[in-house]
């Protein structure tokens, strides 16, 4: 068996990567993750240096990293283990020098760190970056036993850590089985609340508004018809419909709507988003809006064959409940006509709750390199878990369907 670290996704060949995951989830599959690093979204060259590039990452002067394509903070280290030769087993990882685009934060950390004068950063994560979907993160060739190979992943992870001296490893979103082995080895679980939407076998829209209660629907009603009153029309644009000339619209709708929220231009370069445009068109579905002809809005997702997942949202002018409409209520009529199971609206927003979204737990996986804080971190962790699950159990209280 051969543990190596891959700085680049080019280097491993893409029907090795993707027959290894066996899966149309769409984050893990070598064209997304590989347009991220063609597009200078993700990626740089790591050496022995590296704790001298690691700036006070707790605070602003992190910014310049995340604007910068040159130093974005996100080093490509992805995992690969061989036998004989032959591609087993991959993990898509990186190290990090700061804590932006994870969704799943831990600045609470960072900050306890800083004030103990303890280094936070560098860390390694296994994560999609931008992308806080649950998902497989970890790929095993058939016929091997995926916790025996995750244990030697684990042991050549512990080598990077102390080459590097990495604070910790983190892993970030991983589906239900993967959940279970790092329960197994006996990994730190931390809680995350997110709102995702059910198809429950329904035929239309309103047979979904069907099932709210009476207020609920109403609202939604006056949501859609407030958008549709404007002259806004909204369109799903697939596969050929992306040109390269709706990349550069929408690329000019993300980056304002990024400046106008968070004062930079968003994490996600025009390149990456032309990558995929270019090679993943079958798998993503676009809600764009337009008004008088012309596009203003849009709201770009991914499918698989089961759920649809919302990612980014942008907008050259505002109009009244166009967001909801775009990101939500047209995404729920997409899953209704193409029988796809679930639609995942990306990570926060309570706000969706009433409009059909239900709160669900997802969870991430930390094992920290031991220090004087150690003991704090377990506690404080027991403490977050009692807390998100409390919080889950309020929100499920606040669910708009009708009373069965």
């Amino acid at each position: 068996m051969q543990f190596e670290v891959v700085p680049a996704i080019a280097q491993i060949d893409a029907a090795e990567w993707d027959n290894l995951f066996n899966s149309d989830y769409p984050f893990c599959q070598h064209a997304f993750l590989h347009a991220l690093e063609l597009g200078g979204s993700v990626g740089n060259a790591l050496d022995n240096t590296v704790e001298d590039d690691v700036e006070d990452t707790v605070g602003d002067t992190v910014e310049s990293n995340v604007e910068s394509t040159a130093n974005n903070g996100w080093i490509v280290q992805h995992l690969t283990l061989r036998d004989n030769n032959t591609l087993i087993a991959i993990m898509p990882a990186y190290i990090k020098l700061h804590s932006y685009g994870e969704y799943l934060f831990d600045w609470q950390f960072a900050k306890a760190y800083q004030q103990y004068g303890l280094e936070f950063y560098p860390k390694l994560i296994n994560a999609i970056p931008f992308t806080p979907a649950e998902g497989p993160r970890f790929a095993v060739a058939a016929g091997y036993d995926k916790a025996a190979i995750l244990a030697l992943f684990h042991q050549g992870i512990q080598q990077l850590v102390e080459q590097f001296s990495l604070s910790q490893f983190q892993v970030l979103y991983p589906n239900i089985a993967e959940q279970k082995l790092y329960r197994q080895l006996g990994f730190q679980e931390r809680y995350d609340v997110q709102f995702q939407w059910f198809n429950r076998d329904y035929t239309s829209f309103d047979h979904f508004l069907q099932q709210l209660t009476s207020r609920k629907r109403k609202q939604i009603r006056q949501e859609r018809n407030k958008v549709a009153a404007q002259g806004v029309l909204i369109k799903t644009l697939t596969t050929d419909q992306l040109t390269p000339l709706f990349w550069q619209q929408f690329y000019q709708f993300y980056v304002a709507t990024y400046q106008k929220r968070s004062g930079h231009q968003g994490y996600i370069s025009q390149a990456t988003f032309m990558h995929w445009g270019a090679t993943m068109a079958e798998q993503i579905v676009v809600f764009a809006a337009e008004y008088q002809g012309e596009m203003v809005a849009a709201a770009l997702c991914f499918r698989d064959n089961q759920h649809l997942y919302g990612r980014y949202w942008g907008c050259k002018a505002e109009f009244d409940r166009l967001h909801f409409d775009c990101c939500y209520y047209a995404g729920i009529d997409y899953c209704i006509e193409h029988k796809l199971k679930m639609f995942d609206a990306g990570a926060q927003g309570e706000h969706k709750v009433q409009r059909g979204f239900e709160p669900i737990i997802r969870s991430g996986f930390y094992r920290f390199v031991p220090n004087a804080l150690t003991s704090a971190i377990e506690n404080y962790i027991v403490q977050e878990q009692a807390a998100v699950t409390d919080y889950y159990q309020q929100v499920q209280q606040q669910l708009p369907f009708k009373m069965q």
